[in-house]
C-alpha cells in the first residue's frame, strides 16, 4: 500500500490538525526511514527530538520486547520496579530529588504549573498564582501550556484562556526585573527555544533569572522537553550555564519513541504535592519507564557520550563551513544536536526540497530550519545531510 493510498485514507478518517507531507513512514533503521512506496530518507528530525537511539535501535527494541512479556500497564496505585528504577537514574543525573510521570511534553508542564501554584500557597503566598513565561516560548497545548505559550498565534481560536499567566522578552533582563510582580509564583524558560526559532538563552539571562527566583521565592522552572536526555550534548541543557532549576520537565527523548513524561522537583518544592492532588493513569507504566531505563543507560555511557560531542561539533563545522559558502543563510543556532539554520527565503520550499532529495529536516517558526537528528547518527550521515541542504540551498 503506497504513500498516496495511505494518505487519501488518513483524509477520510483523521482530523485536519497536521500540515502533513505527503508520504507515509512505515519502517526505520537507525537514521534512515522508508516510506511506504519504498523511498529512503535520512531523518535528521527524528520526530522532533524523539528518536534519540534513532529507529529499531537494539538495546530499546530488547528491553521494550521483554517488558511487553512481563507487564506493559498497571495503576499507580501499587509500585512499580522501572518506574522506580527510572526514577532513580534521572535524580542522579540532576538536581532533583523526586520525578512524577505522565506521557507527554505538555502533561510535564501542565502538571509543573500545578506544583508551582500549590507551592505557593503552602509557603503563605496566597496572592501568588502567575506563571511568568517568555514570548517566542512553546510549552505544549493544552489550555494551560497554551496559555504559557508566549506567541499569539498559538492562542486565535482558543479564547478565552486560563488566567494567570504573563510573559517577558526572553534574554532581556530588564523587562524580566519589570514583569515579576507580588502575583508570580513562577518563571518557566526554555534553554533553546525550539518551537520559536531555536533561540538559546544567553548565559546571562540564565543567571540573571535563577538569582531572581532565588531572591525573591519564586520557583524557576526549566522547560527540557525538547532539550533534554543528552540532545544539547550533556544529559540536561541547564547543565551548560550552572543554574539549578527547582523544578524540570521532560518528554520527547526520554523514552525513544515510547510516550512518556516526566516532571522534577527539589524535595521541598515536591513535598506540596500530597495523594490526590495530581496523577496520571497511563504514567509511568512499566513499559514506558523500562524504555526510559535503557535510553539514559544507552546515552550516559562514556563512549556514547563523547561521539556525540565530537560529531554534534561537526555538524556545527560543516554548517559553518556552508554558511561561509552560501549568502542565503544568516545565522546558525543551536547547542548540541538541536540546531537552527536561519535563511532568506520561503523555509518551507527548503524543507520540502529537502524531503525529495532524501533528507528529513523541520522548520522552526518563518525563517529557520531546524535540525535535531538522532544522537547516534554519524559523520558520514552529517557530509549527507549538510551536502542536500547545500543542493537545495542553491537550487531554491
Amino acid at each position: 500500500m503506497g504513500n498516496e493510498t495511505l494518505m487519501n485514507r488518513g483524509k477520510a478518517c483523521l482530523m485536519n490538525t497536521y500540515g502533513r507531507f505527503p508520504i507515509a513512514l512505515i519502517n526505520g533503521k537507525g537514521v534512515i526511514v522508508e516510506d511506504a512506496d519504498g523511498n529512503e530518507y535520512l531523518d535528521f528530525l527524528a520526530g522532533i527530538a524523539v528518536n534519540a537511539l534513532g529507529h529499531a535501535h537494539p538495546a530499546l527494541c530488547q528491553v521494550a520486547s521483554e517488558q511487553m512479556e512481563k507487564l506493559i500497564h498497571c495503576s499507580n496505585l501499587y509500585w512499580i520496579e522501572p518506574q522506580i528504577e527510572l526514577a532513580e537514574m534521572l535524580i542522579s543525573l540532576s538536581v532533583a530529588d523526586k520525578v512524577f510521570f505522565c506521557n507527554s511534553g505538555a502533561e510535564a508542564n501542565e502538571g509543573a504549573i500545578k506544583l508551582a501554584r500549590k507551592y505557593a500557597k503552602m509557603q503563605g503566598y496566597e496572592e501568588r498564582y502567575e506563571i511568568l513565561s517568555m514570548e517566542n516560548s512553546f510549552h505544549g497545548r493544552t489550555l494551560a501550556t497554551l496559555t504559557a505559550t508566549g506567541q499569539e498565534k498559538f492562542h486565535q481560536d482558543f479564547l478565552p484562556l486560563p488566567e494567570g499567566f504573563n510573559y517577558s522578552n526572553f534574554n532581556d533582563i530588564a523587562m524580566l526585573q519589570e514583569k515579576v510582580t507580588e502575583k508570580t509564583c513562577a518563571i518557566i524558560i526554555e534553554i533553546i527555544q525550539g518551537e520559536g526559532g531555536v533561540n538559546p538563552i544567553s548565559q546571562e539571562f540564565a543567571t540573571a533569572v535563577a538569582e531572581i527566583c532565588s531572591e525573591k521565592d519564586i520557583l524557576l522552572i526549566v522547560d527540557e522537553v525538547q532539550t533534554g536526555v543528552g540532545r544539547t550534548g550533556k544529559v540536561f541543557a541547564y547543565e551548560h550555564f550552572g543554574i539549578a532549576p527547582d523544578i524540570i520537565t521532560l518528554a520527547k527523548g526520554l523514552a525513544g519513541g515510547v510516550p512518556i513524561g516526566a516532571f522534577m522537583a527539589k524535595e521541598q518544592v515536591a513535598a506540596a504535592f500530597i495523594p490526590g492532588d495530581h496523577g496520571s493513569t497511563f504514567g509511568g507504566n512499566p513499559l514506558a519507564t523500562a524504555c526510559g531505563k535503557a535510553v539514559l543507560a544507552t546515552i550516559t555511557a562514556p563512549d556514547f557520550q563523547s561521539t556525540v560531542k565530537e560529531t554534534a561539533a561537526y555538524l556545527r563545522a560543516q554548517l559553518l563551513n556552508l554558511q561561509a559558502r552560501e549568502t542565503r543563510i544568516k545565522e546558525i543556532r543551536g547547542l548540541g544536536f538541536l540546531l537552527g539554520i536561519e535563511i532568506s527565503g520561503d523555509v518551507s520550499q527548503v524543507v520540502r526540497g529537502c524531503l525529495e532529495k532524501g533528507l528529513i529536516i523541520g522548520s522552526a517558526g518563518a525563517k529557520t530550519l531546524r535540525l535535531a537528528p538522532p544522537l547516534i547518527v554519524t559523520k558520514a550521515e552529517v557530509d549527507q545531510a549538510v551536502s542536500i541542504i547545500a543542493a537545495v540551498l542553491k537550487e531554491e
